[in-house]
């Protein structure tokens, strides 16, 4: 069953597990299970996503139970009305504070403008060697991206050589391999923590928070109990 952080008439908003998919595509199995198709027998609602967030993504996924709601939050997405606020684990010291002035280019090669601030919370140096360095280090961050690109927050973090840990696409084999072995990580660091959009019904702004699901506390357990310095 998929936890429901928030409800009204239009919207309703769910705390996205690990490895789920929004809904089915051209690369998924027959047999998996979708967001949408979970939800909709949960609730025995129609529903329809108003965003996207990738498969191994958790956190905040809004979704609108009718075709006006649908459209008003989308126009608000594709507007870059809507706040998005993630936490990911990244390999290396972040910056305390940084923004990444990046333009992405989408499938067909044109580019977009793609901005994303971040503030790192805590970092981890880890008694174990990954690749030439005697000892591992990490961070984590909170990330706030500007504009809403695919991929933006991984390609960014790829392009500061910060790579989310189990990203497989944009990330850095060695160090997933790493988190696998040692803490079996099956999916990727990156929750979508808080999202806040303007209800075009209510005219106000809702504020929609996710905490983080076990694969990603864990994680953060082992890290903080094995940690040999302090940032």
């Amino acid at each position: 069953m998929l936890e429901i952080i928030y409800q009204d008439e239009d919207y309703v908003a769910i705390n996205k597990p690990h490895n789920l998919l929004v809904h089915r595509t051209q690369i998924s199995e027959e047999k998996e299970f979708f967001a949408v198709q979970v939800l909709k027998e949960q609730l025995d609602k129609w529903v329809t996503p108003c965003h996207r967030l990738d498969r191994k993504t958790s956190g905040v996924l809004l979704f609108a139970f009718n075709k006006e709601a649908g459209a008003a939050a989308m126009k608000s997405f594709s507007q870059q009305e809507v706040k998005k606020e993630y936490i990911v684990l990244v390999r290396g010291f972040l910056p305390e504070k940084g923004l990444v002035d990046k333009d992405l280019a989408k499938e067909n090669g044109t580019l977009q403008k793609a901005i994303t601030n971040y503030d790192r919370l805590e970092c981890f140096e880890l008694p174990f060697q990954v690749s030439r360095y005697p000892h591992s280090r990490y961070s984590l961050a909170k990330v706030i991206p500007e504009t809403g690109r695919m991929h933006q927050i991984r390609r960014h973090m790829a392009h500061l050589r910060h790579y989310v840990i189990g990203d497989k696409v944009h990330g850095e084999c060695k160090h997933n391999k790493a988190f696998e072995e040692r803490y079996n990580l099956q999916t990727m660091l990156l929750h979508s923590n808080k999202l806040e959009f303007l209800h075009f019904r209510e005219n106000k702004i809702v504020t929609l928070q996710a905490s983080m699901h076990p694969e990603f506390k864990t994680i953060l357990e082992h890290l903080r109990s094995e940690n040999v310095i302090k940032c």
